[in-house]
């Protein structure tokens, strides 16, 4: 019911029961200052109720956003996980089959692990738990420490990961580059190629972006990264 509703009635029977003297017009009065005052908490609290609307709408409007960024994200690393995987069995695909009659293979017994891939398991165990800043942190500590750790181009790779994740794509492209350029014999060479080129992507350079992917598939067709590139090109309309 609306405040003028609600006022007309009341002011209707006022004026039925008349002024005749002083005290009833001071009555009147009064009951029409009380009215007002009903009138004005009515306005007050519709605005609370239109602003406690519009505070709900903003809130379930940022909800939607996030859950649609969550969404992207793990897509994003689903992604990543099924290209690392691709690649994995592409190289073991390739190895030549073992030949009949030839000894056989006597496995490795497994070695004390050292300090170097304690540190390195400890950031990749954040990073799989999904806490990128803190496996940063411990990857670049890593790369610090241990120089000449065998482990350090899988470091490189998962920090460069750690960025991507975190739309750090500057910060992420700078650490694929440092794999393409000191670990080229390494198997995360093709990966931080690819990785390079959609970071580039990322960052708005399409034509550089362009570019590393052609180079993906024009130099290393038969690879998974090269697949995977030809499909982004593919997206982008070539």
């Amino acid at each position: 019911m609306s405040a003028r509703t609600m006022l007309l009635p009341a002011l209707a029977a006022l004026l039925a029961v008349g002024c005749g003297s002083e005290d009833q017009l001071r009555r009147v009065e009064q009951e029409v200052g009380d009215l007002k005052l009903e009138v004005f908490k009515l306005r007050q609290t519709v605005e609370d109720g239109n602003k406690k609307a519009q505070a709900d709408q903003q809130a379930a409007s940022e909800a939607r956003t996030q859950d649609r960024r969550f969404q992207a994200d793990l897509q994003d690393s689903l992604r990543q996980v099924q290209d690392t995987t691709r690649a994995l069995n592409n190289r073991l695909n390739s190895l030549p089959p073992a030949k009949a009659g030839s000894r056989p293979v006597v496995e490795p017994q497994p070695a004390a692990v050292g300090e170097d891939e304690r540190a390195f398991n400890a950031a990749v165990l954040d990073y799989n738990r999904g806490n990128y800043p803190l496996a940063a942190e411990g990857l670049d500590l890593f790369l610090t420490a241990y120089r000449l750790s065998a482990k350090r181009p899988e470091a490189m790779f998962f920090l460069g990961l750690c960025h991507y994740n975190q739309r750090a794509f500057d910060k992420a492209q700078a650490a694929f580059d440092r794999i393409i350029k000191e670990h080229a014999a390494s198997p995360q060479f093709l990966p931080a190629k690819l990785k390079r080129a959609q970071c580039l992507l990322k960052l708005g350079l399409k034509p550089a972006a362009v570019i590393a992917f052609q180079e993906l598939v024009n130099g290393f067709s038969n690879s998974a990264e090269a697949r995977t590139a030809q499909q982004e090109l593919s997206d982008l309309g070539l």
